[in-house]
């Protein structure tokens, strides 16, 4: 092969290999990037849980979380361990989870006041997009808004794998991503849950073991 026709492959597969490799090192696939809107690529980001402490968060009501290999594991409740530092208004939510079995329950939630030590505040005052794929147990599964719409897809990996949450917010619409896949958009209409509040991740009962890690926020 002549000089140049080495020179064209390398620019032919040179950019697949390198987005290969970055894939691999994240541990996610391409898939996870699609449908990013611009202003999500060049927004403010912050960091709330990087696997080293939780400093910024509170606990409201029991239970709780603990450090397990450098993620949070739930443990006890009903409880809400919420980023208390500050509210955010429109962004991207982005978070690896997992369960440790079947029947574990837990959720997300977004935009709720302050609700000290009563996670019923968030319950009633912001939105859940939900953790829970057990068959015969809650018809709400993951990816639903809870109480309000189900997912229109199941895109959750088996038990004890990584699943990865897209979770949009902006005005009163809410786009759900599970591992790449559009499972949930739901337009709010309650005026009494708001355009801004907090973040927090669900501890829902004694039996369930819920992982998380790498909690990041991206505001729009």
């Amino acid at each position: 092969m002549s000089r140049d026709g080495v020179k064209a492959c390398l620019h032919r597969f040179v950019p697949a290999a390198v987005l290969i490799l970055l894939c691999a090192c994240s541990g996610r696939g391409p898939e996870d990037g699609d449908a990013r809107q611009p202003e999500e690529m060049h927004g403010e980001s912050l960091t709330l849980f990087d696997g080293t402490a939780i400093t910024g968060w509170s606990q409201a009501g029991p239970g709780g979380f603990r450090f397990i290999d450098n993620v949070l594991q739930s443990y006890g409740g009903m409880g809400l361990l919420w980023y208390s530092e500050r509210t955010f208004g429109d962004f991207v939510l982005e978070l690896d989870w997992r369960v440790t079995a079947g029947t574990d329950n837990s959720g997300v939630f977004v935009r709720f006041p302050d609700p000290g030590d009563d996670p019923l505040v968030a319950v009633n005052r912001g939105y859940e997009v939900q953790i829970y794929d057990d068959p015969g147990g809650d018809p709400q599964k993951t990816g639903a808004v809870y109480g309000f719409q189900a997912p229109d897809a199941s895109a959750s990996r088996p038990v004890g794998e990584w699943n990865h949450y897209r979770i949009r917010a902006s005005g009163n619409d809410y786009t759900v991503f599970l591992n790449g896949v559009q499972v949930n958009q739901f337009t709010s209409t309650d005026p009494d849950r708001g355009p801004e509040g907090h973040i927090g991740l669900q501890n829902h009962d004694p039996g369930s073991k819920v992982q998380f890690r790498d909690i990041v926020v991206r505001e729009l």
